[in-house]
């Protein structure tokens, strides 16, 4: 049997990437890690930035630049102990009518570009014997929408990317977990006529949306050293709506 071993922090905290922490969900879990003592860097595009979080701008869509993002932050912070791969895009549009335009571009960005930065993030990992990767997913990618099916493709394949990583990198302390948030109050639902936001909520056994918080709050755990027998599970954060998937 494998020795395990400890990411908990120590005096100076994790490294830590969440990759598009300017807003919505990603700046909600790059906050929690900041909050819980991690040392954090995100790569993003731009935008203003939590408190505490160091910036690293590069596109997910390229690889050299996401390569060399991480090595600066190697070189700046330390090895990378915990990835979120949060960055993501929508194109919505009804499938007749969707251009190999829109599919691609969300594909390269929500499923490519994660790929990328865990490719590059399980280097240091795998040295270390050591790691968490957190893929956040969303509940469109087990149950599907309207108008969604390329953003819901590149969702649900996020779970096929979690389990192979868990079944090759398991024995080396790494783990990889899809965490798919349902409806969440951010500034794309708060845009939502409040008919819409009605027809929401009736399908939400909860009855409400959730917060940015509380998807961070399960982030961090995932990513914690309680979770290290927890890998390749999807974990939905959705108050109830995505129940059976």
């Amino acid at each position: 049997m494998p020795a395990t071993q400890s990411i908990s922090a120590g005096p100076t905290g994790r490294v830590v990437v969440v990759t598009g922490a300017a807003r919505g969900i990603g700046r909600a879990i790059a906050e929690r890690f900041v909050a819980d003592g991690d040392r954090v860097a995100t790569i993003y595009r731009g935008g203003d930035l939590p408190k505490g979080v160091e910036a690293y701008v590069a596109d997910v869509t390229d690889s050299a630049a996401v390569d060399a993002a991480f090595a600066a932050i190697e070189k700046d912070m330390g090895p990378v102990e915990v990835l979120v791969a949060n960055a993501g895009v929508t194109k919505d549009q009804l499938l007749m009518r969707m251009s190999d335009e829109e599919f691609e571009s969300v594909l390269d960005v929500n499923l490519t570009g994660t790929f990328r930065c865990v490719r590059r993030a399980s280097k240091g990992m795998i040295r270390a014997r050591k790691g968490r990767i957190v893929l956040i997913g969303s509940i469109v990618g087990l149950s599907g929408g309207p108008g969604q099916v390329n953003y819901s493709s590149s969702k649900a394949a996020l779970v096929g990317m979690a389990r192979s990583i868990t079944r090759e990198l398991g024995t080396r302390g790494i783990t990889a977990n899809v965490v798919a948030p349902g409806y969440v109050e951010t500034d794309m639902t708060a845009a939502l006529s409040e008919d819409v936001r009605k027809g929401y909520l009736k399908t939400i056994p909860a009855g409400r949306f959730a917060s940015t918080d509380e998807i961070a709050a399960v982030v961090s755990f995932v990513a914690s050293d309680a979770a290290g027998y927890v890998s390749g599970a999807v974990i939905p954060v959705d108050g109830g709506l995505g129940m059976g998937h």
